[in-house]
């Protein structure tokens, strides 16, 4: 294993221990609002501090990209690499004791990802990819399903919570999905909803205004699994258009197509 991996999996364990010591006592923790419906705690705060002084101590020079701290350069300024981390996706879910959550971190190069891993420290499952090299859960390889009809596909995506401007065009979507595939999953954390799609659970996943660490490690896991993955024309640009789409190939097809059907 790439020992660039291996730095992002302590990372990332490290912050799961953060996570799961404090979701035995949940009324314990402080919860502040960033905005309607969009929480952040301690937790998060405490689990990416963890996370980045982890990434830090290895490669000093690295930027990063994280939710609660935002972006900063490495000890040299501007860097070809850069850290995508979500230390707690799922803080709603976490809250109220919902075990849906998970911690992410990507890693990429010129914009491109090159690791990524995505760790649920609920059930102890650690997924993981390296560009070029597979994608794994708990170091056994794993493969994308192989299902090619919609109707017998299982959908996961995330409803809009935060921004409400386009909502309508998402229930239009929402409806034609529910009416063509054999079921849709909005589980609430999409970094863990695309590592399921990664291990064949679920079949495809779309969702709109994403931030990049929702995606990064996600997006590769679904790739090195033998997926594909685009924004709503296809392209490679959903890490800054928030706007992504999952899936084995003959399902991310027929997602483009339903949805394209809608947003031209």
């Amino acid at each position: 294993m790439h020992p660039t991996i291996n730095i992002a999996i302590k990372a990332a364990r490290r912050a799961g221990q953060i996570i799961n010591r404090a979701s035995l006592d949940l009324g314990q923790v402080k919860v502040a609002t960033k905005q309607q419906s969009d929480y952040v705690t301690e937790i998060d705060k405490a689990a990416e501090a963890a996370i980045i002084e982890v990434l830090q101590d290895a490669y000093p020079k690295y930027a990063i990209l994280a939710e609660e701290s935002g972006a900063s350069t490495g000890s040299e300024g501007d860097s070809e690499f850069q850290w995508i981390i979500d230390p707690l996706d799922g803080t709603t879910n976490f809250i109220h004791g919902f075990p849906q959550y998970a911690v992410s971190i990507g890693l990429a190069q010129n914009g491109v990802m090159q690791h990524g891993v995505v760790y649920d420290p609920n059930r102890n499952e650690l997924f993981t990819a390296s560009k070029g090299g597979g994608a794994f859960l708990n170091d056994k390889r794993i493969r994308v399903a192989n299902r090619a009809k919609l109707a017998e596909a299982l959908i996961g995506t995330g409803f809009p919570y935060r921004i409400f401007d386009r909502i309508d065009q998402y229930v239009a979507i929402f409806k034609d999905m529910t009416q063509k595939t054999a079921g849709m999953r909005r589980p609430g954390a999409a970094s863990l909803d695309l590592a399921w799609v990664a291990c064949g659970r679920l079949d495809g996943f779309w969702e709109f205004g994403l931030a990049p660490w929702d995606m990064a490690a996600g997006s590769l896991l679904i790739t090195e699994a033998g997926g594909l993955v685009g924004d709503t024309k296809g392209e490679q640009d959903f890490l800054a258009s928030g706007d992504m789409l999952g899936g084995n190939p003959k399902i991310f097809a027929q997602l483009l197509q339903i949805i394209g059907q809608h947003i031209r």
